[in-house]
């Protein structure tokens, strides 16, 4: 029975757990190898696992292919819509933009044109003197070129050049950028005025017209000059006054020019056309100084008289102000409705037209001078204003240009800073950007002899006016 046995199992396929495990004992394999043949039995298992979790239905896989072109046709519309609504978006953004670029430049328009109408009815004021600082001294720039004192400058509409002139008869154009001169007109001597070109005694006042084109000069010959601008070229003289011509200015934006004199006339002249107009009366003393702007009408100051007046041109009348106690030597025009003036007193007063008296008085602004008990204020040159703002300045012999903030309304009067220049500041001009302030210095006083500063020199003070960034404010003056 057992060899039966026996051999019925030798006859018997061998179970494969049985080959595995209970047969014939073999070598172990070296290194692992056993694990990696497990390994890969097992790789190999999962492989035939997932492929027979596949669906092998035709049927589930036509229904998942149709499900997938769906999804795929639905997207594509999605696409489309995304892009719509990008579209939308972008001309929306655009249409904002160029609404808001259309309100902006309205609103610039608007405060262009309010800006307009104010400084037309001369309320508009522009408080930019807050953000001025004291200039460093080494930027401050001397340019000489004149034998004696300077009596009078101005500069031209564009800021790039500015014209002198001085005791010593001559007028020089300078770039105002590089400091060097452009052209020079030289002075003549008493008695040459037949066969000279240009002025023979001191001249003490000159104007420019608003575009440019023309230059006037007066000097204590009585003689009105004409060149024009560009190339210094002297185009005619008009003559009228009988006694030194004081003061000129061109009405802002035509070529009308007004002329004042010692001969205490006001004249009105048309340089267009080379013709006389007309003459006006009024003062009691000298007319020391005028200005103008764009309205038909000029101001002046009388010297002794001690009055201010407006001239009203086409009225043919004319408004008398009082409030100085000496003599009042220099006037400037803020806007249409306010103005400035020095005066040897040494006080400085802000007018406005609609008041007999001034707005405001600084009395001795730039110190006194003298033994105690002889004290003396020290006289005003000079006056200057930044056209429609709240910047003012003024100059003495006490060594200084002083700069000065209005309040609101003209109404008050406070020192900014002051900047250190040695002899009579003459004559003084903001630049029209405000940029800088253009100083002229001498030796002695334009009008006279009566004290001279040997170590002044003679010439233009370049002064640039340093700006904080702010917003520029805007109000109206009252």
């Amino acid at each position: 029975m057992s060899s039966l046995f026996i051999k019925k199992k030798g006859n018997t396929k061998p179970d494969k757990k049985a080959e595995s495990g209970a047969g014939t004992k073999r070598k172990a394999p070296a290194n692992g190898e056993g694990k990696g043949r497990t390994k890969k039995m097992t790789s190999r298992l999962n492989e035939e696992i997932s492929s027979d979790s596949e669906p092998e239905s035709p049927a589930v896989e036509k229904k998942a292919r149709v499900q997938e072109d769906e999804e795929i046709e639905e997207t594509a519309q999605e696409k489309k819509l995304r892009l719509a609504k990008l579209y939308l978006e972008q001309l929306k953004e655009e249409e904002e933009e160029k609404a808001e670029v259309e309100d902006f430049e309205k609103d610039l328009i608007a405060g262009r044109l309010q800006e307009d109408v104010l400084e037309q009815r001369g309320k508009l004021q522009r408080f930019v003197a807050k953000d001025y600082q004291p200039p460093d001294i080494a930027d401050i720039r001397l340019l000489r070129g004149h034998q004696l004192p300077i009596t009078c400058l101005v500069i031209s509409p564009d800021d790039k050049q500015v014209f002198s002139a001085a005791k010593d008869c001559s007028i020089i154009k300078w770039d105002v950028e590089t400091g060097k001169k452009l052209h020079t007109i030289p002075g003549g001597r008493k008695g040459t005025e037949d066969r000279h070109v240009g002025h023979t005694a001191h001249i003490l006042c000159m104007a420019i017209s608003s575009d440019g084109k023309y230059l006037a000069t007066g000097d204590r010959n009585k003689l009105i000059m004409i060149w024009e601008a560009a190339p210094c070229k002297h185009l005619y003289t008009f003559t009228g006054h009988r006694d030194a011509v004081s003061g000129l200015s061109f009405r802002k934006g035509t070529h009308q020019l007004y002329s004042a004199s010692h001969d205490r006339s006001i004249k009105v002249w048309n340089v267009d056309e080379n013709a006389y107009v007309e003459t006006l009366f009024g003062h009691q003393d000298v007319i020391t100084g005028l200005d103008s702007l764009s309205r038909e009408r000029c101001v002046t100051t009388g010297g002794r008289d001690r009055t201010v007046r407006v001239w009203k041109i086409a009225e043919e009348s004319q408004l008398v102000f009082n409030g100085h106690e000496g003599s009042i030597d220099c006037i400037q025009l803020i806007n249409e409705e306010h103005m400035v003036t020095g005066a040897d007193d040494g006080s400085i007063a802000v007018w406005s037209v609609g008041k007999k008296k001034p707005l405001v008085t600084v009395k001795q602004a730039h110190g006194c001078h003298g033994d105690g008990g002889l004290e003396q204020p020290y006289w005003i040159s000079s006056v200057a204003a930044l056209q429609n703002s709240d910047t003012l300045a003024s100059g003495s012999n006490n060594s200084k240009v002083q700069l000065w903030k209005c309040g609101e309304g003209f109404r008050n009067l406070k020192p900014l800073f002051s900047i250190p220049l040695t002899g009579f500041v003459n004559s003084l001009k903001f630049s029209n950007s405000g940029n800088f302030l253009v100083a002229g210095v001498g030796q002695e006083h334009r009008l006279g002899r009566w004290w001279r500063i040997k170590e002044a020199k003679n010439g233009l003070y370049i002064i640039p006016l340093k700006k904080q960034n702010s917003e520029q404010d805007v109000t109206n003056g009252k």
